[in-house]
């Protein structure tokens, strides 16, 4: 079964109602079992736009990203994150092919 992520570009607008997102969001991420990959750090703009934050959490299925979106839970962070700051979410499906080399 392909995992699933979160890819998400955040512009923080008010740190402080940023943190509460940041609490809230902590219990339906783990209990949809998600993982941080890449949260924050330097980046690099090679082509198109970017926002001063990145973020990919890994799932256990792209089934599972859908259902951590969908969660009351989650739902009741994000009003707060929209408050804070402006993004872009994508839900992908994690690729399970042939990879470069083999």
């Amino acid at each position: 079964m392909a995992k699933g992520y979160w890819v998400v570009r955040i512009d923080v607008k008010d740190p402080e109602v940023y943190a509460d997102y940041v609490k809230a969001n902590a219990e339906p991420l783990a209990r949809h079992g998600a993982k941080f990959l890449v949260r924050g750090g330097k980046h690099e703009v090679m082509e198109g736009s970017t926002r001063a934050r990145n973020v990919v959490l890994e799932f256990p299925s792209y089934e599972a990203a859908l259902a951590c979106f969908h969660d009351p839970a989650y739902q009741k962070a994000n009003a707060i994150r929209q408050k804070a700051a402006v993004s872009d979410l994508i839900i992908v499906e994690g690729y399970e092919g042939v990879q470069p080399g083999d």
